[in-house]
């Protein structure tokens, strides 16, 4: 690898994993100041983050070079089918965020992560019943791995050191929400990306990620009004006189914009195995740091079911790979 390549890299691995841990903080915090869970403000915070990364993605267009990526960013010029094609891609991807930032801030960060994790299972069971395409027998396999972790991180001893299921329903719920839509997004973008066309009218994956923004903010505003419509005036409000509230919202935005600009660019620069062990990595980064960060450590049961679940998300990730090598292939006639 050309030395000027791995600086890039370097550099895309570190900002991309203090952007995504920086980003839990920010979105923590931000959701705490207007109130938590039953605020009723927490569909707009959501939105909000996302329009704070659109206004930024805007910005980039008029001037027409990205900071993140120091790249020409010119505005993609979409027929009426692409830009069809890209709401519904856009669609997903905002309700897997707004799911998202109900999952990492109802209840423990360490939590939302660890059922964040199993999004492998919702994408096997939504691309086998849905577009058709179960995965292979090696990736299948570890699926169990996932699900143990995120059973064993639900328990709870109580007084009598006797285990039983405890965990918050509405980060479960949430989170889970969370995996089908980042599933369905995956899918679709799998689908559109098929047509190489369209990757030359979007012009790069700075781009792409900026039109998710765009338009994932202008489906999830009208969504936020119908849900928290009645809270606005409050939110508002916060937003004028709470300094912190709307500096870790913006925060919370931008950081979330740039770390998953960040994670496709370290695409170019790696393998598919490398990406594994990095997302791997990540993860187990962000639940450490930020349970440190919050003074709130990690019971047994977060620690054993976040180590199986994630180490079984890296195994899911290279199962393939692992079959194709140590499994013996079957003789053609």
């Amino acid at each position: 690898m050309p030395e000027g390549a791995s600086v890039m890299l370097f550099s895309c691995f570190t900002f991309w994993y203090l952007g995504n841990y920086y980003y839990n903080i920010f979105n923590k915090l931000s959701v705490v100041e207007a109130g938590g869970k039953d605020s009723g403000l927490m569909f707009l915070t959501a939105t909000a983050q996302l329009v704070v990364g659109a206004l930024y993605a805007l910005a980039v267009w008029l001037v027409g070079h990205n900071p993140i990526t120091f790249s020409k960013q010119p505005v993609p010029k979409l027929t009426q089918q692409d830009v069809v094609g890209i709401t519904v891609l856009a669609f997903w991807s905002a309700i897997a965020h707004a799911g998202s930032v109900f999952a990492l801030t109802a209840g423990s960060i360490a939590f939302g992560q660890i059922v964040k994790a199993a999004e492998p299972v919702f994408a096997a069971v939504l691309s086998t019943l849905i577009y058709k395409k179960p995965p292979s027998a090696a990736k299948a396999m570890t699926l169990p791995i996932i699900i143990l972790g995120v059973c064993i991180a639900c328990l709870k001893p109580d007084a009598n050191g006797d285990y039983k299921v405890e965990f918050d329903v509405t980060a479960l719920i949430a989170g889970s929400i969370a995996n089908i839509a980042a599933s369905f997004r995956g899918s679709e973008n799998a689908r559109l990306m098929t047509d190489k066309g369209l990757k030359d009218r979007i012009d790069g994956v700075g781009n792409q990620f900026a039109l998710a923004q765009v338009i994932g903010s202008l489906v999830l505003i009208p969504i936020a009004v119908a849900l928290e419509g009645y809270s606005l005036p409050k939110f508002v409000s916060l937003v004028k006189s709470n300094g912190s509230f709307a500096y870790n919202l913006f925060m919370a935005g931008m950081t979330f914009y740039g770390y998953n600009e960040l994670s496709t660019m370290t695409i170019k620069y790696t393998s598919a195995v490398t990406m594994s062990v990095a997302n791997t990595a990540k993860r187990v980064i962000v639940i450490v740091g930020v349970a440190l960060a919050f003074g709130k450590p990690l019971t047994n049961e977060e620690i054993a079911g976040s180590v199986i679940s994630i180490s079984g998300v890296f195994i899911y990730s290279i199962a393939d790979m692992l079959a194709a090598r140590f499994l013996p292939k079957a003789k053609s006639a």
